[in-house]
């Protein structure tokens, strides 16, 4: 039984409510106080009642299952702040992947995110809380799509974002993230590398780089909503207003930008520079994360919401230790070359860099 189906969530509900005390208390709020003060800032006092319960008993049932929980810096704070072991971009949560000892990963975060897990770690169990949170990026391209690519540019090779299927990775020379696609490309041989499959992401990276990028015309259906007349009106609003942006965004919104890079890069750069207003030109729950910890610092939020990345809820969390669902599961005979797509980029992390 899935929590996700219709026909089935009032039955899902009644078995968790029959095994946890889900119920709105105070003292399920004392007890994720901790939890709490990450948030208060973003989330009102009544609202954490709903939450605790649900954040309580999945404190207990991680232990239980021996299972640590991924958290992707776009979702919601109760799951950010209340329940992921580990937070951050998706090239921090592949390494923390790889790293774990724990049997069981939940992620939280999108589908290709917990193949990618998966991947790094098929001994473990991974699961992730609604299986049909998919990613825009990723279901553009197949690796068929890739042997085209490959027929049209003889030698090159082929860097695909993260943001992709195990299929894909496996059909490709090596992964890359936003937080690393400049450095990837510039280490590849050869003068021309083939980037999959963000075109916007490309075009941002050809401008870093020496080499010449092609790329297949791919977008991520939050960030190409962005727009630069929107930025230019921030700033009309407001001149001291910061505006950072994520590379996924067309050129020109990252042109009007004063800063561009991954989220976890976006998120350094406000700890560092502390500005009065920032626009962060991204998913729009990164805003209230980061404004957390950051009270001095006034977020605008122009929020263009992930679709996939909301159907990840505190309820289906719950549910999915439960249930132990729903199971990732990648195909064996693409886990050795996904495998190595994915390593190559984070062992070409890893090497020093020359001076």
């Amino acid at each position: 039984m899935r929590i996700n189906a219709a026909q089935d969530l009032k039955a899902a509900r009644a078995a968790l409510a029959g095994a946890y005390d889900l119920a709105p208390s105070a003292a399920a709020a004392r007890e994720t106080a901790a939890e709490y003060a990450r948030v208060a800032r973003v989330i009102p006092e009544p609202d954490w009642m709903l939450h605790a319960p649900y954040i309580r008993a999945i404190k207990a049932l991680k232990k239980e299952r021996g299972a640590v929980i991924l958290g992707h810096n776009y979702m919601t704070p109760e799951i950010f702040h209340g329940v992921s072991d580990f937070r951050g971009d998706s090239l921090a949560l592949a390494i923390e992947a790889a790293r774990t000892e724990a049997p069981v990963i939940v992620q939280c975060g999108v589908h290709f995110m917990a193949e990618t897990s998966k991947i790094l770690s098929p001994e473990k169990t991974v699961l992730i809380p609604d299986s049909r949170a998919g990613c825009s990026l990723a279901s553009s391209i197949t690796a068929k799509d890739i042997e085209g690519m490959r027929a049209q540019y003889p030698g090159a090779k082929v860097v695909s974002y993260v943001n992709t299927t195990a299929e894909v990775k496996a059909a490709s020379d090596i992964c890359c993230t936003s937080a690393n696609a400049a450095q990837v490309v510039e280490a590849m041989p050869g003068d021309t590398v083939i980037m999959t499959p963000d075109g916007y992401l490309a075009r941002n990276v050809a401008r870093q780089v020496s080499k010449r990028v092609v790329w297949w015309e791919g977008a991520c259906m939050v960030h190409e909503r962005f727009t630069p007349e929107e930025l230019r009106a921030y700033r009309e609003a407001d001149p001291d207003t910061a505006i950072i942006a994520h590379p996924e965004c067309p050129p020109a919104v990252i042109d009007e930008a004063d800063f561009s890079g991954s989220t976890a890069d976006m998120i350094n750069w406000v700890r560092r520079e502390k500005p009065r207003k920032v626009v962060m030109v991204t998913e729009c729950s990164m805003s209230d994360n980061v404004a957390s910890e950051l009270p001095e610092t006034e977020f605008v939020r122009p929020c263009n919401i992930c679709p996939h990345m909301k159907r990840i809820t505190l309820e289906n969390v719950l549910w999915s230790l439960h249930t132990m669902t729903e199971e990732v599961v990648v195909p064996e005979h693409l886990i050795a070359p996904a495998a190595r797509a994915v390593q190559a980029m984070i062992d070409l992390g890893a090497k020093p860099t020359r001076h």
